[in-house]
């Protein structure tokens, strides 16, 4: 369960890490009080999404008027599929240096993860292996001193600054040990005035652990579409392509993706509908997809436990009470495929064999590919 930036900073806090100050706010007026206590501050949108500064969700006022004003103009827009309801008014830093430093969990080392790097305020996942220090954490040792200011060493920190991350970083790590978290992060950890304080923070908690916390506030994760589907009992997760999908298993769905992208196409979506899910959600689902608007719909079905008459009768139950306007493209294989297929072929559409064949065809249908 992801916690928003307000959420994952209170608990920074209330482990010793020093944050800015700030303050939520849900109406231009909160925002205009806000920044008349704070002085000039950050009005950042509180979505579960990377990137709200380019998108627009992040802007600063200078005054409260220009809070109101601001305020105004980021709550209730969508950023990114996500309705922004709540800001966080924040203290503006005058930073020197952004770093980054994160705990998570290394599921191949089995061991807990520090990353950290001098080049902090972007993704991760941009910078260059050598701008990164790793370092796996002996869960029976934990973060001492040494093992922090090793890593300051490594990032170039001054000494004064080396002592303060490392102590910061026994305190992260604590964190991520007392929340069961699959991932704390800051970013940046910005340079202000010869000290660190967490500019940005980001705070994940291992879902299977959530009973152990019953005083951690609750976020509902996903956009309102991704809220829909998964209140049909069905794992769905939107994606920035045209061509949306259907499958059963949750390997079987990564491999649709795959094939897609080999042949040229962008998904829309992944849409896991599990093993032996009954016509009625089977169909719900469908529509969902077919209230996308993608360019094209590809069904991808190996029956074991799914059968794939039921699949079929799915597929023509949505096509007859709400139509689809888009090319669809359907592979069956498994339980019941022949009763499946002809149920298909009798209203007109044509079940493929191979998910290659299939995936190739959906994405000359979408008009992509190469």
């Amino acid at each position: 369960m992801k916690q928003y930036e307000y959420m994952a900073k209170e608990h920074l806090s209330r482990q010793g890490i020093k944050i800015p100050p700030g303050r939520v706010a849900d109406t231009p007026e909160e925002a205009r009080n806000a920044v008349a206590e704070i002085g000039p501050a950050a009005l950042k949108a509180q979505v579960l999404v990377g990137g709200r500064g380019k998108a627009g969700g992040i802007k600063f006022a200078s005054t409260p008027d220009e809070a109101a004003r601001v305020a105004e103009s980021i709550l209730g827009m969508d950023l990114k599929g996500f309705r922004v309801d709540r800001l966080y008014v924040e203290g503006k830093l005058d930073i020197d240096q952004e770093l980054y430093v994160s705990v998570t969990t290394d599921r191949n080392a089995k061991a807990p993860l520090v990353m950290a790097s001098a080049q902090g305020g972007m993704e991760i996942e941009e910078l260059a292996d050598e701008f990164i220090v790793r370092r796996h954490v002996n869960p029976r040792v934990g973060v001492m001193p040494y093992f922090g200011k090793e890593i300051a060493e490594a990032l170039g920190l001054t000494a004064s600054l080396g002592r303060e991350f490392a102590d910061l970083l026994g305190r992260l790590y604590q964190l991520y040990r007392n929340l069961d978290a699959e991932l704390v992060e800051i970013n940046p950890l910005a340079v202000v005035g010869g000290h660190l304080v967490a500019a940005d923070a980001r705070l994940n908690v291992d879902d299977s652990a959530l009973y152990r916390h019953p005083d951690l506030d609750t976020v509902e994760e996903g956009s309102a579409l991704e809220q829909k589907v998964r209140a049909l009992g069905l794992a769905y997760v939107e994606l920035e392509g045209d061509i949306a999908v259907m499958a059963n298993g949750a390997g079987m769905a990564m491999a649709t993706l795959d094939a897609i992208q080999y042949y040229g196409g962008k998904p829309a979506n992944f849409l896991d509908a599990g093993g032996g899910a009954s016509v009625g959600p089977t169909a719900s689902a469908l529509g969902v997809l077919v209230d996308m608007h993608p360019k094209a719909i590809f069904i991808n079905i190996f029956g074991g436990i799914t059968r794939c008459d039921d699949v079929a009768q799915a597929i023509l139950q949505v096509r007859q009470r709400q139509g689809i306007p888009v090319p669809l493209v359907v592979r069956l294989v498994g339980t019941h495929e022949k009763e499946g297929v002809a149920l298909l072929q009798s209203d007109g559409i044509a079940a493929f064999s191979e998910m290659s064949a299939a995936a190739q065809r959906v994405v000359e249908l979408a008009g992509e590919g190469r």
